[in-house]
């Protein structure tokens, strides 16, 4: 095999929304690096994940089948093994570095070296699994913060998970991801081809920057969605309990509010994209050091996340509804000279088809029976066979506890919700309205088109089941 192998920085954030970066068309994020990133390579504006929470998307991202294949549809369902392995097996060095969120969470998954940082506030599970961050704030004689002092503060119920990180800037989590990557890249000797897996567990909340990156926030103007008693009116059943529930359980340290003041979402808003911006600096720092290493003349490096976050609209906390805020995010590739520089892609894209490509980048035979179609085409500009529907899924869990299953399929044009079992649902024209407001399951004039979009899922479903009928439990 040649020795000309890419090597492939594969850097995923948790909980970021597609709108957060300058260069995709949002001037009010600051993120320079990320913008260099869009500018140089090829960006996918419709990406959308296959989860609608951390594991399930994970899972079927770095094992290249839906959620309802592997059966991970919830966080810390078991999930042992990914696609690591055939990089692996072929001689790439592989590492992980932040947030991977495999259960249990310190399985190699296909790394020779792990370096783990989880969750930021563990509370349901892996609750006393102490990972990297965690040992190196009690080496310093640190107490991390998180819900369990959080909950001590006057303002804790209305600050809607938005704190300001006190501890050494270095010693948060998102600064000590970076640092720890950009530690082992000058560290350690150089080891080609190099698979490295950064993981930044945020801006997931509870929405924690240091002063220096909120303040800037604080003081400009930023777009914020207003919430419709038409839009609430509109939704399921196990959405309007699920705000309720997400009002009284602090889950990842944010009380949810039913009614929310301007400036409580305002303050939110703030605090997430100041956290997008503290991981914009690290991923610079990042390249700079694969730079001085000299990985950066024959590399791949990919910027996604594993969903988004409601931040309220839709009246909605975090993630776990099908909304374009969660299911919809950034897709960035850059390789001067193997990727299309400055290309932009509107195609539907499942956010698990950039795994064929890079498996061939590496000279590694994508396995057939994988449910990844190759965007390796649209990466170099070529015509490429896009899809004309993607989709999402989402079992019962903790939090979203009044549906058993759900599953989204979107086209360019519509969107659909399913809950099993249920005679409601949600149906969404995305071209009269991208907002999602308009529900019109249950409009006559809209019937057809619902019709034709149940009948897609269930022939998805069958034809997933047939063509993955192989597949063992081994794969999770």
């Amino acid at each position: 095999m040649s020795d000309k192998r890419p090597n492939i920085i594969f850097i995923i954030t948790d909980q970021q929304r597609y709108d957060t970066i300058a260069g995709l068309g949002y001037s009010h994020v600051d993120t320079p690096h990320l913008d260099r990133l869009v500018k140089e390579g090829t960006h996918f504006t419709n990406c959308h994940v296959a989860g609608a929470s951390c594991v399930p998307s994970r899972a079927s991202l770095f094992t290249g089948f839906y959620p309802h294949t592997t059966g991970i549809l919830k966080n810390a369902d078991l999930w042992r093994h990914s696609w690591l392995e055939l990089f692996s097996d072929a001689g790439y060095h592989t590492v992980n570095i932040g947030k991977m969120h495999t259960w249990p969470m310190n399985t190699p998954a296909g790394f020779k070296e792990r370096y783990n940082v989880e969750n930021k506030d563990r509370f349901l599970e892996g609750r006393y699994y102490f990972d990297e961050w965690d040992r190196a704030l009690a080496a310093n004689g640190m107490v991390k913060q998180q819900r369990e002092t959080y909950r001590s503060r006057s303002d804790y119920k209305d600050s809607l998970g938005a704190f300001d990180w006190e501890l050494p800037a270095h010693m948060h989590s998102d600064m000590f991801v970076g640092g720890m990557a950009a530690w082992w890249v000058d560290s350690y000797p150089t080891t080609e081809p190099l698979f490295l897996q950064v993981g930044f567990p945020g801006p997931h909340p509870p929405y924690d920057p240091t002063p220096e990156f909120s303040a800037a926030y604080m003081a400009r103007d930023l777009p914020i969605d207003p919430v419709l008693q038409s839009d609430l009116d509109g939704q399921p059943a196990p959405f309007k309990s699920m705000r309720v529930h997400n009002a009284k359980v602090d889950h990842d340290s944010v009380v949810h509010q039913l009614e929310p003041s301007a400036d409580a979402r305002f303050k939110q808003r703030a605090y997430y994209l100041a956290n997008v911006t503290m991981i914009d600096r690290k991923v610079g720092e990042l390249i700079e050091a694969l730079d001085r290493k000299g990985y950066l003349d024959n590399s791949i490096v990919v910027f996604t996340a594993d969903h988004g976050d409601c931040l309220g609209d839709h009246g909605h906390s975090q993630k776990w509804t099908m909304y374009e805020q969660v299911t919809r995010v950034p897709m960035i590739v850059w390789s001067p000279g193997r990727v299309k520089q400055g290309h932009r892609v509107d195609a539907l894209m499942q956010q698990m088809d950039i795994v064929p490509a890079l498996l061939t980048y590496g000279g590694i035979d994508t396995p057939e029976i994988f449910e990844a179609k190759s965007a390796q085409a649209a990466l170099e500009g070529r015509d490429w066979q896009d899809r004309d529907y993607v989709y999402c899924e989402q079992s019962r869990d903790g939090i979203l506890q009044d549906t058993e299953f759900m599953t989204m399929v979107r086209s360019q044009d519509w969107k659909l919700v399913h809950f099993l079992g249920e005679d409601f649902g949600q149906l969404f024209n995305l071209k009269a309205d991208p907002g999602e407001v308009d529900n019109k399951w249950d409009d006559p004039s809209a019937q057809t088109v619902k019709r034709r979009m149940l009948d897609h899922l269930l022939e998805w479903r069958m034809a997933s089941q047939h063509h993955t009928r192989d597949i063992a439990r081994e794969h999770r």
